[in-house]
């Protein structure tokens, strides 16, 4: 048996959960979500709690019985909590600024690169060298920081671009080798 799969959800005070066939839906302050679930797995509210079933034993089954339980959780802890990332800027003369709901970033081009807020996401920027993305989704919030990161990612060498919070960016030597210049 899946020991993700079999752990019951917790419903918090304030998150309404309702499930319409093969679809479950979860509100709450920060936001509304809903998720299609497959026929391997049935889910059902006893309670204030969630709780993640599957129909037979095969491999399948087995797989999604985790995988939903997990998207469930992950939904419930979204509407609740929300999401977010934070990204930091290193280069000389990198920045990043935030224009009604563009964020427009200076890395080094010889343009400005400008994202737009997509729905369900929210942008800040604190400070020039950092950004803040949040949200109810947290695949949502994920791919949109993947997406901003990818304009400039970090290079070994001086380790300019674009990197997570606490990320860390292994370093390489430049062409000088182990000795260096003097």
């Amino acid at each position: 048996m899946s020991r993700i799969g079999k752990k019951p959800i917790v419903i918090p005070a304030g998150v309404n959960v309702t499930i319409n066939g093969q679809n479950i839906s979860v509100k709450g302050p920060k936001g509304e979500l809903s998720f299609d679930f497959r026929k391997e797995v049935a889910v059902a509210v006893e309670g204030n709690e969630i709780i993640v079933t599957r129909a037979n034993d095969d491999k399948e089954s087995r797989a999604l019985h985790g995988l939903t339980r997990s998207i469930v959780a992950n939904m419930v802890e979204g509407v609740t909590n929300g999401y977010k990332k934070e990204l930091e800027v290193n280069g000389v003369g990198y920045r990043v600024a935030k224009q009604g709901k563009d964020l427009v970033m200076n890395l080094g081009f010889s343009h400005q690169v400008v994202m737009s807020e997509i729905p369900g996401i929210t942008i800040d920027v604190p400070n020039p060298n950092l950004i803040v993305i949040s949200g109810a989704d947290k695949q949502a919030v994920g791919q949109f920081a993947a997406e901003v990161r990818e304009k400039r990612p970090p290079e070994p060498y001086k380790g300019k671009g674009i990197r997570y919070v606490g990320e860390y960016v292994r370093r390489k030597e430049g062409k000088a080798g182990k000795g260096g210049k003097k």
